[in-house]
């Protein structure tokens, strides 16, 4: 018998096999991981074989077939950040969490895995909790992160917390740089796209801090609306076959400078986004 919960989140999505990355990160939310059962249930209910489900994942750092604990703690390894003293880092969550890289503590708090890149060179060594990204982190900060995901990771101020990092990003079909040098906002480059929306034809500017939603625009955007994204180089629409979990509106991928790709919303309003950190193509 099949459980109500992972029919009613596949019911939710229409049973579409466009939505199968959206499906499984609901399922994910609800039980940790992605069990056997829901993995049979998905690929019995969309359609889709077991294959592809296994390969989507796997593929994606934020999906997992084992049980994670309440928090995943993600350090990153890149060369950055492992010449800056990453290796020491992970050794210290080691020893704090009582684990090793890949394991969960017994009490289903913490889960610990590493990563290659999260995009933010500059600012390594890099942990992410639970989305919420640390920069500069050496030996005597890890204390002080693991206390702070115990006692709530939600209240962020933009200006003073470190959590928030600028990313670079490009074009997901050529490549080219969304960057505006000249176009600040929250005090940094500016990722610049050309949008659609009804009748009119535009820009729109979003903040790169990652956890801003801060943008401006040509022009005024209603809410609720869905808007259509373009490379302003390659004039390519800018999508791809995620859909947004909290709208079911297409996602606007982009790719981030040293690794990983970024998804936002297309639908105005709407603070759906999609951050895989392991990946650097989008299909």
């Amino acid at each position: 018998m099949y459980s109500q919960e992972i029919v009613k989140i596949i019911e939710k999505h229409n049973y579409k096999r466009n939505r199968l990355i959206s499906i499984l990160e609901e399922i994910q939310a609800i039980y940790g991981y992605i069990p056997q059962v829901a993995i049979n249930t998905v690929g019995e209910k969309i359609g889709c074989s077991l294959v592809d489900i296994y390969g989507v994942a796997t593929f994606y750092k934020s999906l997992s077939l084992k049980p994670r604990g309440k928090h995943l703690v993600l350090s990153c390894l890149g060369t950055a950040c492992h010449v800056h003293g990453a290796p020491l880092v992970v050794q210290e969550l080691e020893r704090q969490l009582g684990i090793k890289t890949s394991e969960t503590t017994q009490d289903k708090e913490f889960t610990l895995e590493t990563v290659n890149c999260l995009g933010a060179c500059a600012l390594g060594p890099i942990v992410v909790v639970d989305g919420h990204y640390f920069s500069s982190v050496n030996t005597t900060k890890v204390n002080r992160i693991l206390r702070k995901t115990n006692e709530g990771l939600n209240n962020i101020e933009i200006k003073t917390d470190k959590r928030i990092f600028p990313v670079e990003v490009s074009c997901a079909q050529c490549n080219h740089s969304l960057m505006d040098q000249r176009h600040l906002i929250d005090g940094h480059p500016s990722i610049k796209i050309t949008i659609s929306f009804k009748n009119k034809h535009g820009w729109i500017a979003l903040s790169s801090l990652y956890g801003s939603y801060n943008v401006s625009s040509e022009h005024e955007i209603p809410e609720n609306i869905i808007v259509h994204f373009f490379c302003p180089h390659c004039h390519t629409e800018l999508i791809g076959g995620l859909n947004c979990g909290e709208c079911g509106a297409s996602m606007v991928p982009m790719i981030i400078r040293g690794g990983g790709v970024v998804q936002i919303c297309s639908r105005s309003g709407c603070k759906g986004h999609f951050l895989d950190l392991g990946t650097s193509i989008v299909e």
